[in-house]
Parts: C-alpha cells; structure tokens; sequence
C-alpha cells in the first residue's frame, strides 16, 4: 500500500474509502460485480466491506451485470464481428455469471451470426483478390477463426466465394466470347 492510501484509510472510515474507491472504478468504465469486487479486493478492502459496498450498488442500480453484458454483445457483434462464442469467452473471463451470459448472447441467433460470417468473409476475400488462391483461401478462414466462428463454417462460406468466383469468371469469358 503507498503512503497516500495509508493515510487515508486511516482518515477515512473502511466502507466509505470501499465506496469513494468503487465509485472511481465505475466512473472510469462500466465493471461487472465480479471484476469490480476484485479492483477493491486489490485496493485493500476488506471482503466483506467490498460485498456490502456491491449489494448496496446493485439494489440502487449503479451496478447491472445482464445490462452489461448484453451491451458488451451487441457492440462486440456489430462493430467487432465477433462469433457468440468468442464473446461468451469474453464475457466468462470479466466474470459474468453463466444466465446473464445466455441471455446477453440470445439475440444473436445461427441465422444473425452467420450473415455476419458471410459479411466478413466477403470482405476478406475481396481483400486478398491478388492473393494466391491457397493464400486467400487460409487467410479468409483463418481470419474468420480468429473472430470465433466454427472452421467448418468459415470452410463453407469460402467453397461459396470460391463457387461464386468461378461462375463469374465463367460469364465475363461467356459474354465477351461472341460467334464468328
């Protein structure tokens, strides 16, 4: 503990520096209650002051895990283009419980989520349209792995752009070939 802290907890009453600390935490970014009880833990309050100071932010609404976590999977979805899976990794390691996890993650259905595969691949592919055709076939799907999403699908979405690539190499020849 520095010697700034040490005076002031002892200035200061236990629950009121655990809840002046907590405040600051929470001001700074949005914390669930796990993350937030291990901050004060580190801060050197005691556990169960750091509870009391928790049950107290969660009857006034200052702390909102379900809130929370459905926010962290709309943004990490839409601006991200992370797969569910990825994002409940994420969400276990911040210490969101396992129901705000199902239920932060519920409205990102296979349908949604594989939409968002197809939109980064497309992406990927067209990006490395000068790449060599292994090349370009490992990076889209590596890339697409590296956001969560099953290997068999991102396999899949690539044999549909590779298909697609073809089909339209195979008309722009059709069109411009023209009888004699």
């Amino acid at each position: 503990m520095t010697s700034r802290a040490r005076r002031e907890a002892s200035t200061t009453a236990p629950a009121e520096r655990a809840r002046e600390l907590a405040l600051s935490l929470l001001t700074r970014a949005p914390r669930s209650v796990a993350e937030l009880r291990a901050r004060l833990i580190s801060k050197d309050v005691d556990p169960t002051v750091a509870d009391e100071v928790i049950a107290r932010y969660l009857e006034v609404g200052l702390l909102d895990d379900a809130g929370l976590a459905s926010a962290i999977a709309r943004t990490r979805h839409a601006e991200r283009g992370l797969a569910p899976r990825a994002i409940a990794q994420e969400l276990r390691r911040r210490g969101f419980a396992e129901h705000h996890i199902a239920a932060a993650l519920e409205p990102l259905t296979s349908e949604v989520h594989t939409d968002t595969a197809r939109e980064l691949a497309a992406k990927r592919w067209a990006r490395n349209s000068t790449a060599a055709p292994d090349a370009r076939v490992r990076r889209t799907v590596s890339h697409l792995a590296r956001k969560g999403y099953p290997v068999s699908l991102a396999f899949a979405l690539v044999r549909d752009l590779q298909r697609a690539d073809s089909e339209a190499d195979g008309n722009e020849e059709g069109a411009s070939w023209r009888p004699s």
